[in-house]
Protein backbone atom coordinates (compact mmCIF):
# COMPACT_ATOMS: atom_id res chain seq x y z
CA UNK A 1 0.00 0.00 0.00
CA UNK A 2 1.25 3.36 -0.85
CA UNK A 3 -0.19 6.48 1.24
CA UNK A 4 1.42 9.28 -1.43
CA UNK A 5 -1.32 7.63 -3.96
CA UNK A 6 -4.23 9.27 -1.75
CA UNK A 7 -5.54 12.18 -2.57
CA UNK A 8 -7.49 15.36 -0.75
CA UNK A 9 -11.05 13.75 -1.22
CA UNK A 10 -9.47 10.53 0.52
CA UNK A 11 -8.96 13.00 3.44
CA UNK A 12 -11.93 14.23 3.97
CA UNK A 13 -13.65 10.59 3.56
CA UNK A 14 -11.04 9.83 6.54
CA UNK A 15 -11.90 13.01 8.51
CA UNK A 16 -15.84 12.48 7.65
CA UNK A 17 -15.63 8.79 8.89
CA UNK A 18 -13.80 9.12 12.14
CA UNK A 19 -16.53 12.36 12.48
CA UNK A 20 -19.29 9.43 11.87
CA UNK A 21 -18.11 7.44 14.40
CA UNK A 22 -17.49 9.09 17.21
CA UNK A 23 -21.25 10.38 16.38
CA UNK A 24 -22.31 6.82 17.01
CA UNK A 25 -21.79 6.94 20.91
CA UNK A 26 -23.61 10.30 21.28
CA UNK A 27 -27.71 10.73 22.41
CA UNK A 28 -29.44 9.46 19.58
CA UNK A 29 -32.86 11.42 20.55
CA UNK A 30 -32.84 15.08 22.75
CA UNK A 31 -34.71 14.31 26.65
CA UNK A 32 -37.86 16.75 27.37
CA UNK A 33 -37.86 19.63 29.20
CA UNK A 34 -36.58 19.05 32.56
CA UNK A 35 -37.34 23.00 34.19
CA UNK A 36 -40.60 22.80 36.69
CA UNK A 37 -40.57 21.56 40.56
CA UNK A 38 -40.17 17.69 39.56
CA UNK A 39 -37.13 18.51 37.38
CA UNK A 40 -34.73 16.32 39.65
CA UNK A 41 -37.46 13.07 39.25
CA UNK A 42 -37.37 14.19 35.64
CA UNK A 43 -33.70 14.18 34.68
CA UNK A 44 -33.65 10.90 36.23
CA UNK A 45 -35.86 9.37 34.16
CA UNK A 46 -33.55 10.87 31.27
CA UNK A 47 -30.87 9.42 32.58
CA UNK A 48 -32.22 6.10 32.71
CA UNK A 49 -33.85 6.37 29.48
CA UNK A 50 -30.63 7.63 27.39
CA UNK A 51 -29.01 5.84 24.67
CA UNK A 52 -27.12 5.82 22.16
CA UNK A 53 -26.78 4.43 18.20
CA UNK A 54 -25.17 1.14 19.94
CA UNK A 55 -28.29 0.30 21.61
CA UNK A 56 -30.39 -0.26 18.12
CA UNK A 57 -28.08 -2.78 16.17
CA UNK A 58 -30.38 -2.07 12.67
CA UNK A 59 -29.45 1.86 13.06
CA UNK A 60 -25.41 1.74 14.22
CA UNK A 61 -24.84 -0.74 11.19
CA UNK A 62 -26.73 0.54 8.35
CA UNK A 63 -25.64 4.65 9.46
CA UNK A 64 -23.04 4.61 11.35
CA UNK A 65 -20.61 1.13 10.46
CA UNK A 66 -21.89 1.35 6.85
CA UNK A 67 -20.26 4.79 6.11
CA UNK A 68 -17.23 3.74 8.07
CA UNK A 69 -16.79 0.76 6.43
CA UNK A 70 -17.62 2.31 3.03
CA UNK A 71 -14.44 5.36 3.68
CA UNK A 72 -12.34 2.51 4.83
CA UNK A 73 -13.18 0.47 1.56
CA UNK A 74 -12.31 3.52 -0.62
CA UNK A 75 -9.00 5.07 1.04
CA UNK A 76 -7.58 1.31 1.01
CA UNK A 77 -9.00 0.74 -2.75
CA UNK A 78 -6.80 4.02 -3.57
CA UNK A 79 -3.75 3.10 -1.74
CA UNK A 80 -3.91 -0.26 -3.30
CA UNK A 81 -1.55 -0.47 -6.32
CA UNK A 82 -3.94 -2.50 -8.49
CA UNK A 83 -8.00 -1.60 -8.15
CA UNK A 84 -9.38 -4.62 -6.80
CA UNK A 85 -12.88 -6.14 -8.02
CA UNK A 86 -15.75 -7.91 -6.24
CA UNK A 87 -18.35 -9.94 -8.48
CA UNK A 88 -17.56 -7.58 -11.17
CA UNK A 89 -17.97 -4.41 -9.54
CA UNK A 90 -15.26 -2.05 -8.67
CA UNK A 91 -14.04 -2.34 -5.23
CA UNK A 92 -13.92 2.02 -4.98
CA UNK A 93 -17.57 1.97 -6.59
CA UNK A 94 -18.60 -0.38 -3.85
CA UNK A 95 -17.49 1.67 -1.30
CA UNK A 96 -19.14 4.91 -2.40
CA UNK A 97 -22.06 3.04 -2.73
CA UNK A 98 -21.97 2.11 0.93
CA UNK A 99 -21.33 5.99 1.69
CA UNK A 100 -24.62 6.91 -0.22
CA UNK A 101 -26.72 4.62 1.33
CA UNK A 102 -25.34 5.92 5.02
CA UNK A 103 -26.38 9.02 4.04
CA UNK A 104 -29.71 7.92 2.87
CA UNK A 105 -30.89 6.08 5.65
CA UNK A 106 -29.15 8.68 7.77
CA UNK A 107 -31.67 11.14 6.11
CA UNK A 108 -35.23 9.21 6.67
CA UNK A 109 -34.51 8.20 10.12
CA UNK A 110 -34.15 11.94 11.55
CA UNK A 111 -37.35 12.94 9.19
CA UNK A 112 -38.98 9.88 11.22
CA UNK A 113 -37.42 11.34 14.77
CA UNK A 114 -39.79 13.73 16.89
CA UNK A 115 -36.52 14.84 19.12
CA UNK A 116 -33.51 14.20 17.65
CA UNK A 117 -30.64 14.11 19.79
CA UNK A 118 -26.93 14.91 18.99
CA UNK A 119 -25.84 11.73 17.53
CA UNK A 120 -28.29 11.59 14.72
CA UNK A 121 -27.81 15.21 14.07
CA UNK A 122 -24.02 14.83 14.00
CA UNK A 123 -24.22 11.53 11.94
CA UNK A 124 -26.40 12.92 9.29
CA UNK A 125 -23.82 16.17 8.86
CA UNK A 126 -20.89 13.85 8.52
CA UNK A 127 -22.85 10.87 6.37
CA UNK A 128 -23.76 13.69 4.31
CA UNK A 129 -19.80 15.37 4.04
CA UNK A 130 -18.68 11.76 3.64
CA UNK A 131 -20.97 11.18 0.65
CA UNK A 132 -20.14 13.77 -0.90
CA UNK A 133 -16.37 13.21 -0.80
CA UNK A 134 -16.75 10.55 -1.75
CA UNK A 135 -18.20 11.15 -4.88
CA UNK A 136 -16.83 14.39 -5.89
CA UNK A 137 -13.44 13.37 -5.12
CA UNK A 138 -12.43 12.06 -8.58
CA UNK A 139 -13.94 14.84 -10.43
CA UNK A 140 -13.50 18.02 -8.41
CA UNK A 141 -9.59 18.90 -9.48
CA UNK A 142 -9.18 20.69 -6.00
CA UNK A 143 -10.11 17.51 -4.07
CA UNK A 144 -8.16 15.31 -6.33
CA UNK A 145 -4.65 16.40 -5.90
CA UNK A 146 -2.24 14.42 -3.77
CA UNK A 147 -2.95 14.29 0.14
CA UNK A 148 0.97 14.14 0.49
CA UNK A 149 2.75 16.39 -2.09
CA UNK A 150 6.37 14.52 -3.42
CA UNK A 151 7.52 18.59 -3.81
CA UNK A 152 10.69 19.33 -2.05
CA UNK A 153 10.30 21.30 0.91
CA UNK A 154 10.52 25.02 1.10
CA UNK A 155 10.41 25.18 -2.79
CA UNK A 156 7.64 26.01 -5.13
CA UNK A 157 5.55 24.52 -7.72
CA UNK A 158 7.32 23.03 -10.25
CA UNK A 159 5.74 25.67 -12.77
CA UNK A 160 7.69 28.25 -11.16
CA UNK A 161 11.05 28.86 -10.21
CA UNK A 162 13.11 25.57 -9.59
CA UNK A 163 14.13 25.19 -5.49
CA UNK A 164 17.36 23.27 -4.36
CA UNK A 165 16.05 19.90 -4.58
CA UNK A 166 17.80 16.36 -3.98
CA UNK A 167 18.95 13.93 -6.24
CA UNK A 168 17.21 12.92 -8.95
CA UNK A 169 14.37 15.82 -9.50
CA UNK A 170 14.30 18.72 -12.02
CA UNK A 171 16.92 21.62 -11.15
CA UNK A 172 19.41 19.51 -9.18
CA UNK A 173 22.83 21.51 -9.86
CA UNK A 174 24.59 17.93 -11.10
CA UNK A 175 27.09 17.18 -13.85
CA UNK A 176 26.10 15.06 -16.60
CA UNK A 177 28.12 12.26 -15.76
CA UNK A 178 27.19 12.70 -12.04
CA UNK A 179 23.41 12.90 -12.55
CA UNK A 180 22.86 9.31 -14.08
CA UNK A 181 21.63 8.66 -17.79
CA UNK A 182 18.17 10.26 -18.04
CA UNK A 183 18.24 11.94 -14.74
CA UNK A 184 17.19 15.70 -14.41
CA UNK A 185 20.38 17.71 -13.84
CA UNK A 186 22.48 15.97 -16.64
CA UNK A 187 21.50 17.75 -20.09
CA UNK A 188 21.89 15.24 -23.05
CA UNK A 189 22.71 16.81 -26.36
CA UNK A 190 20.28 17.40 -28.25
CA UNK A 191 17.89 17.50 -25.26
CA UNK A 192 15.64 20.42 -24.29
CA UNK A 193 16.74 22.56 -21.35
CA UNK A 194 14.82 22.56 -17.72
CA UNK A 195 11.44 25.11 -18.39
CA UNK A 196 11.13 24.40 -21.74
CA UNK A 197 7.97 22.72 -23.22
CA UNK A 198 7.82 18.97 -24.01
CA UNK A 199 8.57 19.01 -27.98
CA UNK A 200 10.67 22.12 -28.03
CA UNK A 201 14.34 21.90 -28.39
CA UNK A 202 17.09 24.62 -27.59
CA UNK A 203 18.70 26.60 -30.71
CA UNK A 204 21.53 25.32 -32.36
CA UNK A 205 23.41 28.24 -31.47
CA UNK A 206 23.60 27.82 -27.83
CA UNK A 207 27.14 28.29 -26.26
CA UNK A 208 28.85 25.62 -24.57
CA UNK A 209 30.92 28.23 -21.49
CA UNK A 210 31.22 31.65 -21.18
CA UNK A 211 34.99 31.94 -20.45
CA UNK A 212 36.15 29.36 -23.46
CA UNK A 213 33.86 31.21 -26.03
CA UNK A 214 30.69 30.32 -28.33
CA UNK A 215 30.92 26.82 -29.59
CA UNK A 216 28.19 25.50 -31.46
CA UNK A 217 26.43 22.43 -30.63
CA UNK A 218 26.58 18.91 -32.30
CA UNK A 219 22.61 18.58 -32.08
CA UNK A 220 20.97 19.81 -35.03
CA UNK A 221 17.69 22.31 -33.21
CA UNK A 222 13.96 20.91 -34.28
CA UNK A 223 11.38 22.97 -35.50
CA UNK A 224 9.63 25.43 -32.51
CA UNK A 225 6.45 23.09 -31.44
CA UNK A 226 7.68 19.88 -32.93
CA UNK A 227 6.72 16.55 -30.93
CA UNK A 228 9.61 13.73 -31.44
CA UNK A 229 9.05 10.73 -33.44
CA UNK A 230 9.00 7.60 -31.84
CA UNK A 231 12.40 6.78 -30.83
CA UNK A 232 14.55 3.73 -29.84
CA UNK A 233 16.15 2.68 -27.41
CA UNK A 234 19.59 4.58 -28.38
CA UNK A 235 17.94 7.81 -29.04
CA UNK A 236 15.77 8.11 -26.35
CA UNK A 237 16.84 9.53 -22.60
CA UNK A 238 14.63 9.21 -19.91
CA UNK A 239 13.32 12.76 -18.35
CA UNK A 240 11.50 13.99 -15.56
CA UNK A 241 8.07 15.72 -16.46
CA UNK A 242 4.73 17.22 -14.79
CA UNK A 243 1.00 17.54 -16.20
CA UNK A 244 -0.65 20.65 -16.26
CA UNK A 245 -3.76 19.32 -15.06
CA UNK A 246 -4.77 15.93 -13.91
CA UNK A 247 -4.73 13.28 -16.51
CA UNK A 248 -5.59 9.17 -16.35
CA UNK A 249 -2.27 6.77 -16.88
CA UNK A 250 -3.50 3.89 -18.45
CA UNK A 251 -2.06 -0.07 -18.27
CA UNK A 252 0.06 -0.96 -20.93
CA UNK A 253 -1.63 -3.97 -21.85
CA UNK A 254 -4.07 -1.65 -23.68
CA UNK A 255 -7.36 -1.61 -21.28
CA UNK A 256 -10.04 0.98 -21.15
CA UNK A 257 -10.08 1.91 -17.09
CA UNK A 258 -7.19 4.14 -15.94
CA UNK A 259 -4.48 2.18 -13.25
CA UNK A 260 -3.99 5.68 -12.05
CA UNK A 261 -3.92 9.13 -12.11
CA UNK A 262 -0.94 11.94 -12.68
CA UNK A 263 -1.63 15.14 -10.15
CA UNK A 264 0.00 18.29 -11.47
CA UNK A 265 3.06 19.81 -9.15
CA UNK A 266 4.47 15.94 -8.92
CA UNK A 267 7.65 15.09 -10.93
CA UNK A 268 7.04 11.69 -12.73
CA UNK A 269 9.64 9.69 -14.90
CA UNK A 270 9.40 9.16 -18.68
CA UNK A 271 10.90 5.96 -19.26
CA UNK A 272 9.84 5.07 -22.69
CA UNK A 273 8.24 7.15 -25.82
CA UNK A 274 5.39 5.31 -27.97
CA UNK A 275 4.23 7.84 -31.20
CA UNK A 276 2.84 10.83 -29.41
CA UNK A 277 2.33 8.98 -26.04
CA UNK A 278 5.25 8.19 -23.04
CA UNK A 279 5.15 5.80 -20.57
CA UNK A 280 5.51 6.78 -17.60
CA UNK A 281 6.25 5.53 -14.16
CA UNK A 282 4.74 6.87 -10.78
CA UNK A 283 6.71 7.03 -7.62
CA UNK A 284 5.59 3.71 -6.68
CA UNK A 285 6.85 1.76 -9.34
CA UNK A 286 3.57 1.40 -11.26
CA UNK A 287 4.31 1.90 -15.15
CA UNK A 288 1.73 3.19 -18.08
CA UNK A 289 0.87 4.93 -20.63
CA UNK A 290 0.34 8.79 -20.65
CA UNK A 291 -1.80 9.22 -24.07
CA UNK A 292 -2.64 13.20 -23.90
CA UNK A 293 1.30 14.53 -23.38
CA UNK A 294 -0.01 18.47 -24.24
CA UNK A 295 1.32 21.35 -22.01
CA UNK A 296 3.62 18.94 -19.67
CA UNK A 297 6.34 20.44 -18.35
CA UNK A 298 9.73 18.72 -18.92
CA UNK A 299 12.76 18.97 -16.45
Amino acid sequence: MNIRSLTRGDGVVIGAAVLLFIASFLNFVSGPDCSGPYAKVCQDAVASSSFNAWHMLGTVMSIYMAGVIGAAIIVINRALPQQRKVGGLDLGQFGVGLTIFAAWTAFWTIVDITSAGPGIIVGLIAALVLAGAAVAGPLVPALNAALISDKPAGGPSPYGVNPNPGYGYPGAQQQPQAGGYGYPGGQQPGQPQAGQPYGQQQPADATAGGAQGAAPQAAQAAPAGATPAAGTPSDFAPFWFAVPVARPLYGEDGAAAPIAELAPGTWYLAVEQRGQALIAQTQDGRRGVLQDTTGIQRG
